[in-house]
């Protein structure tokens, strides 16, 4: 996977390991493996109430893998030229989210968890909190 640059063409769809069993399935994500990047901050979102939406920004250099740990919800991604929604409603499927790429979640069903493995720590500066922001960082028309 091409981890120098952002944007909406290093985005996909990623095929977790599922270990099958009578006594209940098993998944797992490792650094370097499954996920392209060093883990270094876990979270989660639930409780999201129905229409609500979750994301509205972008990250300059932070990586995300984003899991349906439970339920299902829509990721809209979007590069400033081009944009992609992806529904995702299985535990063992992830989504690797690039730098510089906007993203919105929404749609999530009842009981819906969303775990986000990410690159970083927290920092508020690596935030575009604002759409026309970001596209003029994208250098985007």
């Amino acid at each position: 996977m091409n981890m120098t640059g952002g944007g909406l063409k290093n985005c996909r769809v990623v095929n977790l390991p599922r270990v099958q069993d009578s006594r209940g399935n098993l998944t797992f994500a490792q650094d370097f493996d499954q996920v392209p990047f060093s883990i270094r901050r876990v979270y989660f979102l639930y409780d999201v109430p129905a229409g609500s939406e979750r994301g509205g920004h972008a990250h300059k250099s932070l990586h995300q893998f984003i899991v349906p740990v439970a339920g299902s919800f829509d990721v809209q991604l979007h590069d400033g030229e081009k944009e992609q929604t992806f529904r995702m409603n299985r535990p063992f499927l992830g989504l690797y989210v690039a730098p510089m790429t906007w993203r919105s979640l929404r749609n999530f069903s009842s009981g819906s968890v969303c775990l986000v493995l990410a690159s970083e720590l927290y920092d508020e500066d690596d935030y575009y909190r604002e759409y026309g922001a970001f596209i003029k960082a994208a250098g985007k028309p």
